[in-house]
């Protein structure tokens, strides 16, 4: 309030206000513009593709749409200047809140200086909000220095008071405060964000009243709820974030495995998410890791000849591969096997070889080569059997055909 000032004083002429997300600030703001009654126009950076979005919303809220229809097709920070100049000046303080306010780095180089003082021309205050700090923004060629305003991430007890009011109406308070405590217990050191949090609790909440609904326990049996609830939190850290399925996926997956008494984490259904050609990269990323060199030609060659497994047999291979871990293997074998498995002919595009470090970045793959050595980089196939066999399925490929083990 005190960096507002009354309405009808010069506020300052810009206020940068930085968090992490869903720390308050936007939802501070608007309260305080609306409990002040405060002229304000509220735009989003996300919706403002274009500058000509910006200046039009901008217009609107504060003068109409009329007033908002004379910008040209394709403005100018000139245009909206003198049409905002034509307007009558503000008898208190206007505020232009930008949500996003990190989007603006990738604007044309002089819209966040000209923000920043717009107050030259009116009595107008421009609010940024961003998930990230001020040193990021900066312009290489100078700028007004906003006022910097800080929004720490909530404490511990913090998100429980604000989780615990989200409570179930069929429910007493006390047990959804536990059910919260519980939820941030096992979720607190690896997430703080409260629309996840918030997320995760009203998505397991039915699962942790089970036994309440079926009468199986009472409310203060604390313990035997914990149990319950436990594994399913567990398995639900897997997913922290990413939402690979939706609410009513997970309620339905979560059927499915009470019918068949297993616990199977999500990973299994992140093969859906993969390119076309990113599968036969890592199927042939787990060949090379799990057959041996000397095999490729068995394989992968039309005539190669009739050989048997005991002609490969070595007095040492008493053990099979997947017992001994998969092996490094060089970016030419896994190029060459991934020609010889894919369907039609596909050119050695750089596209390849981003899918190759995507699935490295992904942790599928991990490279085990120096990253000076650029001539020959290796790599280990880091899935498992039934994660390939997953993989395999939805390109209709029988990759048990091709391992050295299961001959």
């Amino acid at each position: 309030l005190s960096a507002v000032g009354r309405p009808h004083q010069y506020c300052y002429p810009s206020i940068f206000i930085y968090g992490h997300r869903a720390s308050g600030k936007s939802h501070v703001i608007n309260v305080l513009m609306k409990e002040l009654e405060l002229p304000h126009a509220t735009l989003s950076c996300v919706e403002c593709v274009s500058v000509a979005l910006l200046f039009e919303q901008v217009l609107r809220s504060f003068f109409g749409c009329d007033v908002a229809s004379l910008l040209p097709r394709s403005p100018s920070l000139t245009d909206f200047v003198r049409i905002y100049r034509q307007q009558s000046p503000a008898r208190q303080t206007r505020y232009i809140v930008m949500e996003k306010a990190e989007l603006l780095r990738d604007a044309d180089a002089n819209l966040l200086p000209a923000l920043l003082r717009l107050q030259e021309l009116d009595n107008v205050t421009v609010i940024l909000l961003s998930e990230i700090v001020w040193d990021t923004f900066r312009p290489n060629t100078g700028c007004f220095e906003p006022l910097l305003l800080h929004f720490p991430d909530y404490s511990k007890v913090e998100l429980q008071q604000i989780l615990s009011q989200d409570r179930h109406p069929s429910y007493s308070a006390e047990l959804y405060s536990f059910y919260v405590s519980i939820l941030l217990g096992v979720f607190y050191s690896v997430c703080r964000d409260l629309r996840e949090l918030r997320h995760l609790a009203a998505l397991n909440f039915s699962k942790f009243c089970e036994p309440l609904a079926e009468g199986k326990v009472k409310e203060t049996d604390t313990h035997k709820l914990w149990k319950n609830i436990e594994p399913h939190l567990k398995k639900a850290m897997q997913t922290v974030y990413l939402r690979e399925v939706s609410s009513l996926q997970w309620e339905q997956m979560q059927q499915m495995e009470e019918e068949t008494g297993a616990l199977k984490g999500l990973s299994a259904h992140t093969h859906v998410e993969l390119p076309f050609y990113s599968k036969f990269l890592l199927i042939a990323a787990y060949l090379a890791s799990y057959n041996p060199a000397r095999t490729d030609k068995r394989f992968f060659l039309k005539h190669h000849g009739k050989i048997k497994k005991t002609n490969f047999l070595k007095k040492n291979e008493k053990t099979t591969n997947h017992l001994l871990g998969p092996k490094p293997f060089p970016l030419d074998r896994l190029l060459a096997i991934f020609y010889s498995v894919v369907d039609g002919r596909v050119a050695p595009t750089a596209s390849i070889f981003s899918q190759i470090s995507s699935l490295v970045t992904l942790q599928l793959l991990a490279q085990v080569s120096h990253d000076d050595q650029l001539d020959s980089p290796k790599y280990k196939c880091a899935v498992s059997l039934e994660f390939i066999c997953n993989i395999s399925r939805t390109v209709n490929f029988d990759i048990m055909k091709y391992l050295y083990d299961f001959l």
